[in-house]
């Protein structure tokens, strides 16, 4: 029985020793991680210079929320730090499977990105981004152009600009295209001036934005406005005003006349003419006859219309 004892305590003692490697495994790498699986479908969303990490949200069971972190590698962790790895800051711990890197991914290099999961304690492995992303695979959008004529300038507007591309900015006489004027805006920049353009001429403008002279968007549609004489641009305006303000003076005037006109003081303004003596009615016409018709005819009164036999007969007789 001693014996029998002895050897069961020995097989024991065995079986721990043997074990003792596997436990000093596990308790350096836990065997949760090799539960929880990685993050899948990482991928790199870049239009106008924004960088967005997608990835798609974890299917494997957890009793709390999932969280993501999210670290990168670039030219200066590679050939300075080593080869070592920084976290995002704006993507530690989040709950969002999305992380904006636009300010941490800051040159043309190439970038290592990597992603995990966690739930609770637990971990899961990194799942890194392939290929390895570069800013200069960014898709640039056809820029929001507003072009407007001032007398004899041109002011060509942009709504945003993603930093630190810029704007070709392509004016034209129309009808001579072959010699076409170019600007570049920068993105700090929201209006080009366009000055000392020809008077009634028309001007055609288009731009497009590019990234180090290799990336370019699609152009915008051409707009083509005419210019007009520098004074031009303020008499329409001033013309109306005036004429409008001058009839308001004049209506106010006639009605505030109507309004405060005294009887008297209207009588006076507004007096009635008398008609002339030969539109008023019921009137007697003195007909003046010489010396020797007096001799032959008395006076009478003449009606009108109505003549007289007598005169006219001495008349005949002369």
């Amino acid at each position: 029985m001693r014996l029998r004892s002895t050897t069961n305590l020995l097989v024991t003692t065995m079986m721990v020793l043997l074990d003792f490697p596997n436990r000093l495994i596990s308790d350096i790498v836990s065997p949760d991680v090799r539960m929880l699986s990685a993050p899948s479908g990482v991928s790199m969303e870049s239009v106008d210079l924004t960088h967005v990490l997608k990835w798609r949200p974890l299917q494997s069971p957890c009793n709390t929320t999932v969280l993501y972190s999210v670290q990168f590698q670039g030219e200066f962790e590679l050939s300075v730090l080593n080869g070592s790895w920084v976290d995002a800051p704006q993507c530690q711990q989040t709950r969002h499977t999305h992380c904006d890197l636009t300010f941490d991914l800051g040159s043309d290099s190439d970038y290592n990105l990597h992603v995990r999961a966690q739930c609770g304690s637990t971990l899961s492995p990194w799942t890194d981004l392939s290929p390895p992303f570069n800013r200069r695979d960014t898709v640039l959008t056809v820029p929001e152009m507003v072009v407007t004529a001032v007398g004899d300038v041109l002011q060509v507007s942009f709504n945003k600009l993603p930093h630190p591309a810029v704007v070709s900015v392509t004016v034209w006489k129309k009808g001579d295209e072959q010699q076409p004027s170019i600007y570049m805006l920068s993105a700090e920049q929201t209006m080009l001036p366009v000055a000392a353009l020809q008077e009634g001429a028309e001007y055609c403008i288009r731009a497009q934005t590019v990234l180090n002279s290799q990336i370019h968007s699609s152009s915008t549609a051409t707009q083509c406005v005419s210019i007009t004489a520098p004074d031009a641009a303020w008499k329409k305006p001033t013309t109306v005003t005036l004429t409008v303000i001058t009839m308001a003076g004049l209506l106010f005037a006639v009605f505030w006349s109507v309004v405060h006109c005294r009887p008297d003081a209207c009588q006076t303004y507004f007096n009635k003419e008398p008609l002339p003596r030969t539109l008023q009615p019921d009137r007697n016409i003195q007909i003046q006859i010489s010396p020797e018709e007096v001799e032959l005819c008395d006076p009478i009164h003449v009606v009108p219309s109505v003549d007289s036999p007598d005169c006219r007969a001495e008349d005949l007789k002369h």
